[in-house]
């Protein structure tokens, strides 16, 4: 599927997408000096600047680096430290500190629109402690360097892990300045009054992106003073003044208003000015390695993968039966001295069986401990019959059904051990949506029906986005999102994020 990049409009040329009424007079936007600039408190206040993204994104990124420093060369030099001499350990520790930040930085982790994104600086520290792990094979194997295997054994994942966590931390303290309303983006939004108003929701929902919204401007001035709570600062054809003016950082164009060619001139006239520019496509829910731009015949066309490739789907399986194995042999005991207590506790077996739905609405039986008692499905027929629905889902806050050993095991996401065996079975994933009843399948709507698209997980996407404090129709938008948008560096993300999750028991019950 391949969509142009540009919102298409029946307007030609730049003079008539800017017909508008307007508060400034009128600039070529491919001029040298399409503004003049105007002293205002945003662009020469020291304080505004100096808690502004542009100062603080700059420090963001000087923290990471040193981060990356730091734990680089502490883990190298905690694993060579016993078998190597001081001074050689430390060299080598030095040596892979230096090479792990010059590949991070090669691939783009520390470029400041990227700091404080999650995902993308996850997949730039997977990829740089990968690009070490060759670097130093091509160094041992060809040129036969004495690389020392205990450090691309566990020197190499150990940088990776304290990186992340290193990370984590970073962005939580700039998530918890941005709450406060510091360390923001100003930005501009720029279209009609529709499909402005749906970008000032869906962005000022969302602070910890770092967008705040100076104001809109719009394709005439004739038009409402406010789209969707944010005031209109000019028509589309003053942005590149209203940016100057306002100091802003980024300008977000959505709709068809604006054209190929005028987005274009817009761009160079917002470089002089020191902004992004930012297109928001009309296509939703949709990001990461799915969409590709492709230059063609002076076009760029973003290119929508409509299905996952069969090596990344190999990936993901291999990563899932490794992972689930090795989680099992590790927490066999828990997993024994939890169904003990079930057992011991209540009359019934210690495990649960429940035929439940997988990818492609095959069934399997699906593996739990028992949290209920014995004669929790006959009690769920009278339960129902009280209304405690939320779209297809029956849940309960305090279901008497559960049992106080079951509390505890779900408290703490024990009963879903079990399911481990599903996933060497190759029934289910360590990531994806939760496999659904028959019941609840036969009043899905068709939507809803892309949930099956993949095989069902232990965790997902609803399990670090509030687990059973979640309504359906939030439930089902976060799936979806996963099933369009999965990777397996998502999958790795949502995993730190899920033992996060279980230590705090936020939504279990």
């Amino acid at each position: 599927m391949t969509l142009t990049a540009d919102h298409s409009t029946s307007r030609s040329g730049e003079g008539g997408e800017r017909r508008g009424r307007a508060a400034e007079p009128r600039r070529s936007w491919a001029s040298t000096q399409p503004f003049e600039p105007r002293r205002t408190r945003d662009n020469a206040d020291p304080f505004v600047l100096a808690h502004g993204w542009r100062v603080v994104g700059a420090r963001y990124v000087l923290a990471a680096v040193a981060s990356d420093v730091v734990v680089a060369f502490a883990a190298c030099l905690t694993v060579l430290g016993g078998p190597y001499p001081f001074g050689e350990a430390a060299a080598w520790a030095a040596t892979a500190a230096a090479a792990f930040v010059v590949l991070v930085a090669v691939l783009g982790g520390y470029r400041r629109e990227h700091a404080a994104d999650g995902p993308a600086e996850f997949q730039s520290v997977l990829r740089g402690a990968v690009g070490l792990v060759l670097v130093l094979m091509v160094l041992g194997y060809v040129f036969r360097v004495p690389v020392p295997r205990s450090y691309v054994l566990v020197g190499v994942p150990a940088t990776m892990l304290l990186s992340w966590v290193a990370r984590h931390a970073l962005r939580r303290r700039l998530h918890r300045r941005r709450s406060h309303g510091s360390a923001m983006m100003r930005t501009v939004v720029v279209g009609d009054a529709l499909s402005a108003a749906r970008v000032v929701r869906d962005i000022s929902a969302a602070p910890h992106h770092g967008y705040r919204i100076e104001g809109v401007c719009v394709p005439s001035l004739d038009g409402p003073r406010q789209v969707a709570g944010a005031p209109v600062l000019g028509a589309v054809a003053d942005v590149v003044q209203v940016v100057a003016d306002r100091a802003a950082d980024v300008v977000l164009v959505t709709g068809s208003y604006l054209g190929g060619d005028a987005l274009r001139r817009l761009s160079w006239a917002l470089a002089r000015a020191g902004a992004q520019l930012v297109v928001v496509p009309d296509i939703v829910e949709v990001a990461g390695p799915r969409m590709t731009v492709r230059p063609t015949a002076g076009l760029s066309l973003l290119q929508v993968e409509v299905g996952a490739t069969r090596p990344r789907l190999v990936v993901k399986q291999v990563m899932d039966v490794v992972l689930a194995s090795a989680a099992l042999l590790v927490l066999s005991p828990v997993l024994a001295l939890a169904a003990l207590a079930v057992a011991r506790t209540s009359p019934g077996g210690a495990v649960y069986r429940q035929t439940r739905v997988g990818q492609d609405g095959r069934t399997f039986t699906m593996y739990k401990l028992r949290t209920m008692y014995r004669d929790a499905d006959e009690r769920r027929a009278a339960l129902l019959a009280s209304g405690v629905r939320d779209g297809v889902l029956f849940k309960m806050v305090d279901d008497p059904r559960i049992t106080p050993v079951g509390r505890v095991l779900r408290r703490l996401s024990l009963d879903e051990l079990p399911q481990l065996v599903n996933i060497i079975k190759g029934d289910m994933a360590l990531v994806g949506p939760r496999p659904p009843l028959l019941e609840e399948v036969e009043e899905y709507d068709d939507p809803v029906q892309r949930r099956l698209h993949v095989k069902p997980g232990l965790t997902g996407l609803w399990q670090v986005s509030g687990r059973s404090d979640l309504g359906w129709d939030e439930s089902v938008q976060l799936d979806l999102r996963y099933v369009d948008n999965w990777s397996v560096a998502m999958d790795l993300l949502i995993l730190w994020k899920t033992a996060r999750a279980v230590v705090t028991g936020a939504g279990a019950y």
